[in-house]
């Protein structure tokens, strides 16, 4: 099969290039895939040095850009130049720019590829329905979001005109079969994106490093984390570091600056800024935890997968999508109230005074983690664009048959 994927694609910091990163990493490895087709985001010239994994030949195409109102040109002409079997597009509703129009034409993509006849999957990682558009920057005005959501709706029956639509979580499921009465809906999981070997639960010696990863500004807010570790440390002999690893959310650009200075009292405070792939097993490998300071959530969360699979405690708000992965992932974790730094503080601080807990959260999640592989999920989506690909030899059939 030749398989083309639509995706931004490290080091391109537009979202999801690291779900990417992991996915074809092992859709090289299956036997079934002789070539891969990266249709991503124009980056710099050496933007794709790390595809050095063995496996199946990658032919890469910068085809369509951030913001741009003629990616639905581009990438269809890439599309018509390397002929693929099948294709996969990795997606979100913001995808293609933080600019509406620009998103809104990205998004007719799929439903272009179907009418090319080539079979087509939509990876959904969020749906409208989910999403908090408030605390996720898209506006406060209560009549702009009843528009967004109208405009939402449109866009999803637009996505969902492909041959399958993919979505991480079960619950996204049920929702799009009952509003939109769609038959080709399948739940396929998030996956874990590296599967290292058993940790022995041993953090570095000196402070204990409490972890945020992510994109931050909208509902990600580092404010709460910083101030219940300082009521920790107020109350407490608990020597902590405090490390913010990510950048700004694309929808709040200067968040992190503004509290650097609104924190630069606090001591060890460390903002690591982008974290290249390279550096990301370091950066989970040395906390001792990972905390969600999350005020909603809009997908399944590929920094629970990744702590998981380092064997890492997790905190986190009993809210939307995270306690719904919880409870279908079977991950362990202590929770808070999202309103709340004394709720943070006291989650927090039950595991820095117990490294038993500690140790009994990161296994257990490790184990969640190790069920889920991203080698299975690349059989899993295989497996669908086989289906997809019968039910269209069996109609082809049946046309020819009626035809004669």
């Amino acid at each position: 099969m030749k398989l083309a994927i639509v995706t931004a694609y490290p080091p391109s910091q537009v979202t999801l290039n690291e779900y990417a990163y992991h996915l074809i990493k092992h859709f090289r490895q299956q036997r079934e895939v002789s070539e891969l087709i990266l249709l991503t985001d124009v980056a710099p010239d050496d933007a794709h040095s790390n595809l050095e994994h063995d496996g199946c030949k990658v032919t890469v195409k910068q085809c369509w850009q951030f913001n741009s109102y003629t990616n639905l040109i581009s990438v269809i002409k890439a599309v018509r130049q390397t002929r693929p079997d099948a294709i996969l597009f990795n997606l979100q509703f913001m995808k293609f720019g933080d600019k509406k129009i620009a998103a809104a034409l990205g998004l007719l993509l799929p439903k272009l590829c179907v009418l090319y006849n080539i079979p087509t999957i939509v990876l959904l990682h969020n749906i409208m329905e989910q999403v908090d558009l408030e605390s996720s920057g898209f506006t406060k005005n209560k009549i702009l979001q009843k528009i967004y959501g109208g405009i939402g709706t449109m866009l999803t029956r637009l996505i969902l005109s492909a041959d399958m639509v993919a979505v991480t979580i079960d619950k996204y499921a049920h929702i799009l079969k009952e509003k939109y009465n769609a038959n080709n809906i399948v739940q396929i999981p998030h996956g874990t994106f590296e599967l290292p070997a058993e940790p022995n639960y041993d953090i570095p010696d000196g402070p204990m490093q409490i972890m945020t990863f992510g994109k931050f500004g909208t509902y990600k807010k580092v404010e709460i984390m910083i101030e219940a570790v300082e009521k920790i440390r107020a109350r407490s002999n608990a020597h902590l570091e405090i490390v913010i690893a990510g950048t700004d959310n694309p929808n709040a650009l200067g968040y992190l600056e503004s509290m650097k200075e609104k924190y630069a009292h606090v001591s060890q405070l460390r903002f690591t800024g982008y974290v290249e792939e390279a550096d990301v097993s370091r950066i989970f490998t040395d906390s001792a935890m990972v905390v969600f300071p999350y005020t909603s959530t809009t997908g399944s969360s590929g920094v629970l997968h990744q702590a998981g699979s380092y064997g890492k405690a997790v905190v986190m708000p009993d809210l939307g999508d995270l306690s719904l992965l919880v409870k279908e992932e079977e991950y362990q974790g202590e929770f808070f109230d999202s309103t709340s730094v004394d709720s943070l503080a006291d989650a927090i601080e039950k595991i820095v005074v117990n490294p038993a807990y500690r140790i009994e959260l990161g296994k257990v999640n490790y184990k969640a983690a190790t069920a889920l592989p991203m080698s299975k999920i690349a059989e899993m989506y295989l497996e669908q664009f086989n289906i997809i690909k019968d039910c269209k030899a069996e109609a082809q059939k049946i046309y020819k048959g009626a035809s004669i």
